[in-house]
């Protein structure tokens, strides 16, 4: 098991031996491993000793080469005979061997490691020596624990991980990240995030050219998606943080890509926006109703009520009322510009609504009619024959019931630029037409008795 010495490896060579370049190459081998080396002859005689193996004990290759074992020097003299024992059995037997030893430091201070011996056969197939690889107990179950850390979150955690290769692909994907994505753990290796991701892939992707080109953000950020999936599109909104990789092989640091670690936060998100929603608007009541006890005019307050209402949820309010089989326009918002709810000037003559409309509808129904238009030209179309305002392409019909009577219709409108109204949506403008009915009914009842 002779060779030359290289960076002081080896067992010094006799005087007439020179080292042939199998024995350099194996000195540099030996010296770049990230694990300490020692090698041992037939007769237990150490003839390999690396450089790893200078650092974690302090004692040189000069120092260590030549000598017979660890006894007194490297291992307490009363544990030689065991440790000894322990590592040359590997040479009659196969495969590799397992130990843990305290082993001794230069300057006495004692450190357990991990070896992991090995016998080592000559030409002739007979024993010739063991080899033994060690590392510092600490720093092996850092390693394994690293190890662990990664199979879990590629398994079984509780949140997404991606790892996404330079190319902005994701290269290993985890169960949870799958699910969240729709998709199957194997099917979006390698391909563009934009395959699936709709809407937000541009953020998404400029978040992780950022991280591989200035590192790591300083918090999480939350971003709103949609996904394509067999099922249709997906808004989801996610909590993401990520890391940039880097090789800790590279003496520079080479980016390798992005650990993106995210959690679906969607129905938290969309339960805080639905509990501000709901202050708001109950505050825009309460205001309205304030504002609304002030005004002399009845009518003037239905209409405050209206203004209340209009802020953050629709674009146009109508009132209309009945009057014999039809209804009649009392009051609107500008059909232009965003303005006021008003009375409407020479009011009284009955809408020309055809058979169907939502505001028939809502009066037949005695309850609350959503509708909305196509799209494309189709919505200008839809907004004039239903006689609303020309961007209208949503509307909510809420009918107007005081003292167990129906007294119109209050109508809300939205432009394309909001989406459609919805359930709670229907809820909240009955609240207001419960306001408005009662003001209106008390304008009728005033108008009876002349006052």
């Amino acid at each position: 098991m002779n060779a030359s010495t290289s960076s002081g490896t080896t067992e010094a060579l006799g005087p007439d031996e020179q080292p042939g370049p199998g024995a350099e190459l194996l000195a540099a081998l030996l010296d770049g491993m990230d694990a300490a080396f020692c090698a041992f002859d037939a007769k237990g005689t150490i003839t390999h000793w690396n450089r790893e193996a200078v650092r974690i004990l302090g004692w040189s290759a000069e120092e260590a080469v030549g000598r017979a074992g660890f006894a007194g020097w490297a291992v307490r003299r009363a544990d030689a005979g065991e440790v000894q024992a322990r590592l040359m059995a590997a040479m009659d037997g196969a495969g590799r061997r397992v130990h843990e030893f305290a082993l001794l430091r230069k300057d006495g201070g004692r450190v357990l490691v991990r070896t992991q011996a090995a016998g080592v056969r000559g030409a002739d197939g007979r024993p010739a020596g063991v080899y033994c690889a060690f590392t510092e107990v600490h720093a092996q179950i850092g390693l394994e624990r690293s190890i662990a850390l990664s199979e879990a979150l590629f398994e079984d955690a509780s949140w997404g991980v991606v790892v996404v290769d330079a190319d902005l692909r994701p290269a290993v994907v985890n169960a949870y990240a799958a699910r969240a994505l729709g998709v199957g753990r194997t099917t979006m290796l390698g391909r563009p995030l934009g395959e699936l991701i709709v809407q937000g892939v541009e953020d998404l992707e400029g978040a992780l050219q950022h991280v591989l080109a200035e590192g790591a953000p300083p918090a999480p950020a939350e971003q709103w998606v949609t996904l394509r999936t067999p099922e249709g599109e997906r808004r989801r909104c996610w909590r993401s943080g990520f890391m940039r990789l880097a090789s800790p092989l590279a003496e520079e640091p080479v980016p390798l890509g992005v650990g993106w670690v995210f959690q679906d936060v969607t129905a938290e998100r969309l339960a805080a926006a639905e509990a501000d929603r709901t202050r708001f608007r109950s505050n825009q009541l309460h205001r309205a109703s304030r504002a609304a006890c002030e005004c002399e005019d009845p009518m003037e307050a239905a209409t405050s009520y209206l203004d209340f209402a209009l802020a953050g949820f629709a674009d146009h309010a109508l009132v209309d009322l009945v009057s014999g089989e039809r209804l009649v326009r009392v009051a609107a918002t500008p059909s232009g510009e965003p303005g006021p709810c008003l009375p409407v000037a020479g009011g009284g003559v009955p809408l020309r609504y055809a058979p169907g409309h939502p505001a028939l509808q809502a009066v037949d129904r005695t309850g609350s009619v959503r509708a909305s238009a196509g799209s494309g030209a189709e919505s200008a179309a839809w907004a004039a024959d239903r006689q609303w305002p020309g961007d209208a392409v949503h509307a909510l019909c809420a009918v107007l019931r005081s003292r167990g009577r129906t007294l119109g219709v209050v109508t809300f409108l939205r432009s394309a630029h909001r989406t459609a109204f919805e359930r709670p949506d229907a809820v909240y403008a009955e609240s207001v037409a419960v306001r408005v009915a009662a003001a209106v009914d008390l304008r009728q009842a005033l108008t009876a008795q002349g006052v």
